[in-house]
């Protein structure tokens, strides 16, 4: 009962010491028992202004939160871009690498070069850029009936940009191997015409 006591009142001390950092107590409160829920990165302008906005968010990501909630327009419109386009390298990456499987038994190189070469390229680019980022663990979410249980009420902001925590290793994988398969299927055919 002891010890019991003696953790929420170092609980209790430690939340008034954070909370004079951080609008956003709930995340602090699932700080203690696992991954946040979500955190919501307010649109309150005071000193840093969107470095302050920008470094909330690294935050909210590095802690894994489950969903972000980004009430600051022009952040929210970077991030969602930022995430637009590994989207876009990733689906034509898959979309490039199954056509070249599609197509292997053409022996036409006009044809399967580009597509190859083209999945291959573009999982090389989401590799180097996105991969490692952790806002690419992340997708916006555009229908605001699935996060229906958040405090969206609260917010200033009418349209605040929305992330949910997704897994993307089976993604990866999945691109990464069309990317090797479509390249590998093109130097073959290549020796094979040289051949």
């Amino acid at each position: 009962m002891a010890c019991c006591f003696l953790f929420f009142d170092t609980y209790s001390k430690v939340q008034d010491g954070l909370f004079a950092h951080c609008h956003n107590k709930h995340t602090i409160i699932n700080l203690f028992f696992g991954r946040p829920e979500y955190f919501i990165i307010r649109e309150v302008y005071e000193q840093g202004g969107l470095e302050d906005f920008e470094n909330e968010l690294d935050q909210a990501l590095d802690m894994e939160t489950e969903t972000i909630v980004i009430e600051p327009i022009e952040l929210g419109l970077e991030t969602a871009r930022w995430i637009s386009v590994g989207n876009f390298l990733h689906k034509t990456s898959v979309v490039c690498g199954l056509a070249t499987a599609a197509f292997s038994h053409s022996n036409k190189l006009q044809v399967l070069l580009p597509l190859g070469c083209t999945s291959f390229i573009c999982a090389g680019v989401y590799l180097i850029s996105w991969q490692f980022d952790p806002c690419c663990k992340y997708q916006v979410e555009k229908d605001m009936r699935n996060v229906g249980k958040l405090p969206l009420h609260k917010l200033v902001s009418s349209s605040p940009v929305v992330l949910v925590r997704k897994d993307d290793s089976r993604r990866k994988i999945l691109h990464n191997t069309l990317a090797l398969l479509s390249i590998s299927i093109c130097c073959w055919k290549i020796y094979k015409s040289y051949a």
